[in-house]
């Protein structure tokens, strides 16, 4: 992927829901159990919403309990950037993409073993990209370790 160059507001406000423009450039949050990917069970990968770069990969997804899709890791750490937040009279890590500056949602260290990290994210900052659709949208690099769980099988070449 070529380097990304964030677009101006005006045109994120026209590209994105005003749901995906609140979480991702002012920092909202959307209501728990009611967003597009807590209950998501597909294998593939989560991108940002704004960048498209990838984050997340549904092998690292669990379920978290709190309403809001929940990742013990993020696919490369130099995608993800954390910072101190002290709003609504909280002390919470805020995680935030790199590429764009999308606010993501928030990191906590309550998950599972063994990293204990819990990346509880909105919906509203990602694109979901399923594993039967990696390849042709471009992501065709990340599709090894679905390969190695058995959840994606490679086309083989056709017999002329």
């Amino acid at each position: 992927m070529e380097k990304f160059q964030k677009p101006p507001a005006a045109e994120l406000k026209q590209k994105l829901t005003p749901m995906q423009f609140e979480v991702t450039q002012h920092a909202a949050t959307e209501p728990p159990f009611r967003n597009e990917f807590d209950a998501n069970r597909k294998p593939g990968l989560y991108v940002d919403i704004v960048s498209g770069k990838p984050l997340f990969s549904s092998l690292d997804k669990y379920d978290s309990g709190c309403g809001w899709p929940a990742f013990t890791k993020p696919i490369e750490s130099k995608e993800i950037i954390e910072k101190h937040d002290s709003s609504h009279g909280m002390k919470r890590t805020e995680v935030r993409s790199a590429a764009a500056d999308s606010h993501l949602g928030h990191v906590f260290d309550d998950g599972p073993g063994p990293t204990h990290l819990h990346y509880c994210i909105n919906s509203a900052s990602l694109r979901f990209v399923p594993v039967e659709e990696m390849e042709k949208a471009g992501y065709g690099s990340y599709l090894d370790p679905f390969v190695k769980a058995g959840l994606y099988k490679p086309k083989t070449a056709e017999k002329r």
